[in-house]
């Protein structure tokens, strides 16, 4: 066992007097040259960028509770506080949805800890129970909740409550701990700590029960021993109640990195040099309760303005943990401009559970400052499925087509007719262009071949809205999903890292990739801005996008031009005001020297210059299909409307990959201020001087005139 805490930063001294563990202790880490502080934290503390832009709360949760209440709770909750000779947990910061405790009575007297500080008494407004009496669910209030009922006595009370709203609500988990899931900290009424007021709640102290407390305060220090889940958010729409004992087999119940030698110190070295190279480095780190690494999320600056550009669809790669790589890597990744995939963050993960999915997928979520893409795609795993739901809840979540057919021989290789299943469940997939025809066509093949029991295609038909494309076609994809039949995904990293690649050689490897990907990217920059097709004369069309969009997507789309010549017989066959609906015939290859006409249909408005083609190539590739290009070509159109030319694949766009949060809020006194803002501005200036030779030679020139100046100043000092 590695303990990653000793290995990077040494020894901790443990906290006085408080037994804390944090469950999800999580770091984000900025280091300048002439910082001191060791990147790696300890584990009782969350970390916050320091740009203005950057600090971006790590403990924000809303969580939906069985009423359909919805809170949502933002601040800085880390527990550095002590439990002093009186019993009594000294400063104790406000609750917060995530924390976690060993039992309901220490729920009740963190809290009520907390109010005292305040000056609010604490009342148990309800306790849920098991058919066998055990507490599963709780919630305390402010003594001034609710309202007393109307009383018949001649002499009244006086009514003390005011319906105040502040309370927690707590549940337990499958880890047997109690878990914070919705906190409301305003009150309604006055309160004040210094008030006097006595409140019956602190008389005792009691752990949320009649009777005081056992122990003996003068002798012994009452403990609370609190477990703490950092829940990252920025969306705030999610939900960390999963029961993971659904998932059975894919659970993972592993609770650290497996490290061997000399993987740790790799880890720690890269991020250091990452860091002094790029102050934007952002990493996390996530330590069990031992303080041994679990988890891990990085991401350069790079890959940071790429998201902004391309982060409309990801796909998170879990390749390495499917096939039981040495490097237990998962990938973010996007497409660029070119249609090239781009690194978007990596994670390494210590196993395949719900709880390090969702750690990792809101540490991503952090770094990209809580924008979530509009769509995500993964493999088909339940695990995966429910952390997406949680972290992402407005994304479109797909599953990735061509690995659900990369199964099929493991899969359904035994059954006794497994060609003639294998053509006819490719065909219901690929040739499908609506949900009624993909259902029909699947129900037909299951009746056909007897196969309805098979466990593994009622699983895929219950997940076809989210693989099969004839669901999807009102999801944008940008080329990342494969919805044709010879289509393959290349993973990020492929020919770069191997099944028994080393973590400690790992890094080196990734460095490879980028630099690969990255030269990739100027080299199709430059052809595009440089380079032009001889086109023949077609449609203006061509003429039109040759100029705006880069090679490597006009060429896709100049496929679709030369199609317009495989459709023939366009006729309108339904007109509701200004939408027009018409049937595009195409010879289709269907089979190997087989061909067979299809009938696409296609709408056109004609007010809103909108066309939609049932084939959603669109959606699917970003560029318009032969069959719309025919319709809009019949209606006299010779360019296509502006709707329809994505700025995403234009080479006219300029990209500059500085994260750059702007100027303001720099104190020239401070001089890790002054590194960042310097940084900034010299990165910029790279940029623009590699594009040409002559660019080059002026940076150079002005620079050394720059550095010179520089020079007399510190020989000269003001």
């Amino acid at each position: 066992m590695v303990d990653f805490r000793e290995t990077l930063a040494g020894p901790r001294e443990p906290l006085v007097g408080f037994s804390l563990k944090t469950t999800r202790s999580l770091r984000t880490s900025r280091a300048v040259a002439g910082d001191s502080v060791s990147p790696f934290p300890d584990t009782a503390t969350t970390g916050k960028f320091s740009d203005p832009m950057d600090e971006v709360s790590l403990n924000s949760e809303p969580v939906y509770d069985d009423e359909g209440d919805e809170f949502e709770i933002e601040g800085d909750c880390a527990m550095t506080e002590y439990v002093g000779q009186t019993g009594i947990i000294q400063n104790p910061l406000p609750p917060a949805v995530g924390m976690e405790f060993e039992s309901y009575e220490d729920v009740y007297y963190f809290y009520n800890c907390y109010a005292k500080e305040q000056g609010f008494g604490v009342r148990v407004s309800n306790t849920w129970y098991r058919k066998s009496k055990e507490r599963y669910r709780g919630k305390l209030s402010c003594s001034s909740a609710g309202f007393k009922k109307k009383s018949e006595a001649n002499r009244p009370r006086p009514e003390t409550r005011t319906g105040c709203p502040a309370m927690i609500k707590f549940r337990l988990m499958e880890t047997k701990r109690w878990r914070i899931i919705e906190v409301e900290l305003e009150h309604n009424h006055l309160i004040s700590p210094t008030s006097g007021k006595f409140y019956k709640s602190h008389k005792t102290l009691g752990l949320g029960t009649k009777r005081p407390l056992q122990s003996d305060v003068a002798e012994e220090v009452q403990t609370i021993r609190l477990f703490r889940t950092v829940i990252i958010d920025a969306d705030g729409d999610g939900n960390a109640d999963v029961d993971e004992g659904e998932f059975g087999n894919n659970v993972d119940h592993s609770n650290q990195l497996r490290f061997k030698e000399g993987d740790a110190q790799a880890v720690h070295n890269y991020f250091c040099s990452s860091q002094l190279m790029n102050p934007n480095f952002f990493y996390s780190i996530d330590l069990n309760e031992k303080g041994c690494l679990r988890n891990v999320f990085w991401a350069d600056a790079r890959s940071r303005v790429a998201y902004g550009y391309f982060g409309d669809v990801v796909a998170i790669d879990t390749t390495c943990l499917t096939f039981k790589y040495e490097v237990p890597l998962v990938s973010f990744i996007g497409v660029n401009h070119h249609g090239h995939r781009v690194l978007l963050g990596c994670g390494l993960v210590a196993g395949e559970t719900i709880e390090s999915y969702i750690w990792l997928f809101r540490a991503w979520l952090t770094c990209m400052l809580g924008r979530p893409p509009q769509t995500i795609i993964t493999a088909q795993c339940r695990t995966l499925q429910a952390s997406v739901a949680d972290v992402f809840p407005r994304a479109s979540h797909c599953l990735c087509l061509s690995l659900i057919m990369q199964k099929i021989p493991e899969k359904l290789g035994g059954l006794l007719e497994f060609e003639a299943i294998k053509v006819a469940l490719s065909r219901a997939v690929y040739y499908s262009l609506r949900a009624d025809e993909f259902e029909a066509t699947w129900e037909d093949m299951i009746q056909h071949f007897g196969i309805g029991d098979h466990k593994w295609l009622q699983a895929l038909y219950e997940d076809r809205k989210r693989w099969v494309p004839a669901y999807l076609k009102d999801i944008f994809l940008a080329g990342m999903f494969p919805n044709q039949q010879n289509e393959v995904v290349t993973p990020f990293f492929d020919g770069y890292l191997h099944r028994h690649t080393p973590l400690k050689e790992f890094f080196d490897k990734y460095d490879q990739a980028l630099r690969t990907s990255q030269q990739e990217e100027a080299l199709a920059d430059l052809e595009s801005r440089n380079s032009r097709f001889v086109l023949k004369p077609r449609y203006y069309f061509e003429f039109q996008l040759e100029k705006l969009y880069t090679n490597d997507i006009f060429k896709k789309f100049q496929r679709e031009v030369e199609g317009i010549y495989s459709c023939f017989s366009t006729r309108q066959i339904h007109a509701d005001g200004r939408i027009i609906t018409y049937m595009v015939k195409e010879h289709v290859e269907v089979e190997e020297n087989r061909r067979e006409t299809r009938d696409y249909e296609v709408s056109f408005d004609t007010s809103e210059m909108e066309v939609f083609c049932v084939c959603g190539l669109f959606n699917f590739k970003g560029y318009l299909c032969r069959h719309a290009l025919t319709v809009l070509n019949q209606n006299g159109m010779e360019e296509i409307p502006p709707q329809y030319i994505l700025s995403r694949w234009r080479k006219d766009t300029k990209r500059t990959y500085v994260l750059d949060h702007g100027c303001s809020g720099i104190d020239i006194n401070n001089p890790v201020h002054r590194y960042d803002h310097l940084y900034r501005c010299v990165v910029q200036v790279v940029e623009e001087a590699r594009k040409s030779q002559d660019r080059y030679k002026d940076a150079i020139q002005a620079l050394d005139e720059i550095l010179n100046k520089v020079h007399l100043i510190e020989d000269h000092p003001v």
